[in-house]
């Protein structure tokens, strides 16, 4: 989608920021007399003002960890943030929405003259002109989002993005503590799991599929072995798994995204990912299916994907393997 015509001028001078705003931290309506922190971002040490403002939160594993700090963006992708987490962000007109990452609407975000953008992962090939529009209204461009490939994997990213954003919205103890809580039920799921094999399941379309290239990064820090390892598949195309090679390989564990949940629209009814695995008769001998053994995560783990949504899904794992049942 072409940017609006703002762009080229906001972009020659910078816009003056004023301190004005219907939105920002509950307890704080606008930036701390000029004070800036800085933050490890995936593109280096970034200068941000400490309790911006005018935030517009792109980067959906952000989302409710900025929402946990009592704080209201003035901007965000409704779309993108449908999960029920977030309903009140989108339910509230004062919040713009800025389109999808395929089309986003950058005439909105620089109409609102951001005092942070929260940019990455899903926008991530926009960082350059994010930056450029934050930089001409006088704010910061961040990404902090979790991501594989970084030192630590995404458990340890996750723990450094939500540090990074309590620092920036002054709420280093309330980070600590979603940290502390999140690391709590990454180790009841490490406890749990002592080399059970699973399929990394993600059903689309009203078919299962290999999910492992979304829900690997969930289970690498866990003792199982994924039965199609090697094999992460494409969640956006059927691969051509068949529910008889599943069977086949014979997992103790299935672990289920369900997709078609999480991106159904308004008026739209998904067909629940437990339906679809019980009608699957080439499963009715498995160990999985005889033994109880299917975890479905959050339907909307696919819209989600931050510290919240993987330590409920780690509390999940923890309570299912840990009982056998």
């Amino acid at each position: 989608m072409k940017r609006g015509a703002a762009v080229a001028t906001m972009v020659a001078a910078t816009v003056a920021f004023t301190a004005c705003s219907t939105t920002g931290s509950d307890d704080e309506a606008s930036s701390s007399d000029g004070e800036m922190v800085t933050v490890t971002t995936n593109s280096g040490e970034v200068e941000v003002p400490k309790n911006p403002a005018k935030v517009v939160v792109l980067d959906n594993t952000s989302a409710e960890t900025v929402k946990a700090f009592g704080v209201t963006p003035v901007a965000i992708p409704k779309q993108l943030f449908s999960s029920d987490q977030l309903t009140t962000w989108v339910d509230d007109d004062d919040v713009k929405d800025v389109g999808t990452h395929s089309e986003p609407k950058f005439d909105v975000i620089e109409d609102v003259e951001p005092t942070v953008i929260i940019g990455g992962y899903r926008f991530s090939k926009y960082d350059d002109d994010l930056k450029k529009i934050a930089d001409a209204s006088g704010g910061a461009f961040i990404d902090v989002a979790a991501n594989d490939d970084s030192e630590g994997g995404r458990v340890a990213q996750m723990t450094r993005q939500t540090e990074a954003l309590g620092k920036i919205f002054g709420k280093e103890d309330q980070a600590d503590q979603i940290v502390a809580e999140f690391q709590a039920k990454l180790d009841a799921a490490k406890q749990a799991a002592t080399g059970q094999t699973v399929f990394l399941a993600n059903v689309s379309g009203g078919k299962i599929d290999n999910g492992a290239k979304r829900i690997s990064p969930l289970t690498a820090p866990l003792n199982v072995k994924d039965v199609f390892a090697g094999d992460e598949g494409d969640i956006h195309q059927n691969s051509g798994l068949t529910p008889e090679a599943i069977a086949q390989a014979n997992p103790e564990w299935v672990i289920v995204m369900d997709r078609d949940a999480a991106v159904a629209t308004d008026g739209e009814q998904a067909t629940p990912a437990k339906a679809v695995f019980d009608a699957q008769e080439a499963f009715a001998n498995t160990t999985f299916k005889k033994e109880n053994h299917t975890v479905y995560l959050d339907p909307q783990f696919y819209v989600r994907e931050g510290i919240q949504g993987y330590g409920e899904s780690y509390a999940q794992i923890a309570q299912a393997m840990g009982s056998g049942n």
